[in-house]
């Protein structure tokens, strides 16, 4: 099977400004990414999709590829990320005369997944023959137990009620956090549909030292804080 990593990462973040490139154990945050990818041994190409052509210098210092910049019109605040990927996988298979299976996104901003997990996915994808898998931790909080929303008239309640109410976490079904560490798709699954969430979708659970995303200045250094003891 031919297998595609793209490493999706645009120059703009609300959240946290540079944090792709910012510097973590010395090197740029993409830099970690692109390292695991490579090291997995699993993929014809590591490619970068960006905006910005400082971020693609980078990549390629630190091995990627970075063939073609990603239009503007795809890297905006709110831009979904599938459309990204699709065009990734397009434009990479017209310039690498390839049509790629199995088309793997690592998310620069997960850096603490390991090899084996990236591995784990790829395997859980063929072995189980899904559509996508997908990556989560155990949730912190259950929405049948001690997660709320505020309805419409300013009503709080919980976010899933059942009936007789429960009572206790540990009663609750299992939920989960996605963490977007790690996405697989096969290559008609990615291009024929708009939700990750599919009839044959598989999930793969990590604990939660490795599901840390980072979107804020916290996240960062709890991330970094990690990364060190490890």
């Amino acid at each position: 099977m031919k297998i595609l990593c793209i490493i999706c990462a645009r120059a703009g973040s609300k959240g946290l400004p540079g944090k792709n490139i910012r510097s973590l154990l010395g090197k740029p945050l993409i830099a970690h990414t692109i390292k695991q990818a490579i090291s997995s041994g699993l993929f014809e190409h590591v490619v970068v999709s960006t905006d910005s052509s400082r971020i693609a210098g980078i990549a390629k210092k630190y091995k990627a590829e970075v063939p073609f910049l990603r239009p503007k019109k795809l890297a905006g605040d709110t831009c979904p990320k599938l459309p990204s990927i699709r065009h990734a996988l397009l434009e990479c298979e017209k310039l690498f005369n390839t049509k790629f299976d199995i088309i793997v996104d690592l998310d620069p901003t997960s850096p603490l997944r390991t090899i084996e997990d990236i591995r784990n996915c790829v395997e859980i994808l063929i072995k189980k023959h899904a559509s996508n898998v997908i990556t989560a931790m155990p949730a912190r909080r259950s929405p049948y137990f001690n997660l709320i929303e505020i309805y419409p008239g300013g009503r709080i309640g919980l976010s899933k009620k059942t009936k007789p109410p429960i009572t206790c976490r540990q009663n609750s079904p299992k939920c989960f956090d996605m963490n977007a560490s790690i996405y697989a798709w096969k290559r008609q699954a990615l291009l024929k549909n708009d939700s990750l969430f599919l009839k044959k979708t598989a999930l793969y659970v990590m604990p939660e030292e490795r599901s840390i995303d980072i979107d804020n200045e916290i996240d960062f250094k709890f991330v970094e804080f990690l990364a060190n003891r490890h």
